[in-house]
């Protein structure tokens, strides 16, 4: 074999090597992109996910405030519907004394919920034993799981003195306890509205 064969074998073979190499290199180059945009769609995959993930929150949040306002209000205006125009009448006893239990009686003229807090005014006509007092009072009402609470914490009612209670509201029923100085007890009833007594005797009277 010449020389010269030998040198264009030589250089054919040179020039299938930059070609192989070229090719390779291009593969890789292509392979390098592709996982790049693999890359990138899972980045902006993780990112949506990620948006859709904290836009339910925020939907779910909102819903949640929406809907605890829409109770609230709704608690409040049943709250109100019950105690206006209505008797709380029952019983209250004494704790460590041997009596029976005193009649009460409280006539609630209209509650009216204030801006501060907790707070509700009550105008209301305290009758017990030998006391008969009509006048406005503030007093807090806190809920449990929907169930109004009246908190009377060290309450000054002129005329009657400084008094503690906590009374729960159930539909037409209370009960709660009390104290006051030294003394104290158990108060219970039933809710009275003078419209439904009003309902019942027009009632009596159209079927007469």
């Amino acid at each position: 074999m010449s020389i010269g064969v030998i040198n264009n074998e030589i250089n054919n073979s040179s020039r299938l090597a930059n070609v192989l190499e070229r090719a390779e290199s291009g593969a890789m180059r292509v392979e390098t992109f592709r996982s790049g945009i693999h890359l990138s769609f899972l980045i902006l995959a993780v990112g949506f996910v990620e948006l859709l993930a904290e836009s339910k929150e925020t939907i779910t949040s909102t819903g949640k405030a929406v809907a605890t306002k829409s109770s609230r209000s709704l608690l409040f205006k049943q709250f109100e519907e019950t105690l206006t125009n209505a008797r709380m009448v029952g019983q209250f006893t004494f704790v460590g004394k041997d009596v029976p239990p005193l009649k009460e009686s409280y006539t609630i003229h209209s509650v009216k919920k204030m801006s501060q807090g907790d707070y509700w005014v009550f105008n209301a006509r305290i009758k017990y034993g030998k006391t008969d007092i009509t006048l406005p009072m503030p007093l807090q009402v806190k809920w449990a799981e929907g169930k109004p609470v009246i908190y009377l914490d060290n309450v000054t009612i002129p005329g009657l003195g400084t008094f503690s209670s906590y009374t729960v509201i159930d539909g037409n029923k209370y009960a709660g306890t009390w104290q006051h100085g030294d003394v104290g007890g158990h108060m219970f009833g039933t809710i009275e509205r003078d419209d439904a007594k009003d309902s019942v005797s027009s009632g009596v009277k159209k079927s007469k």
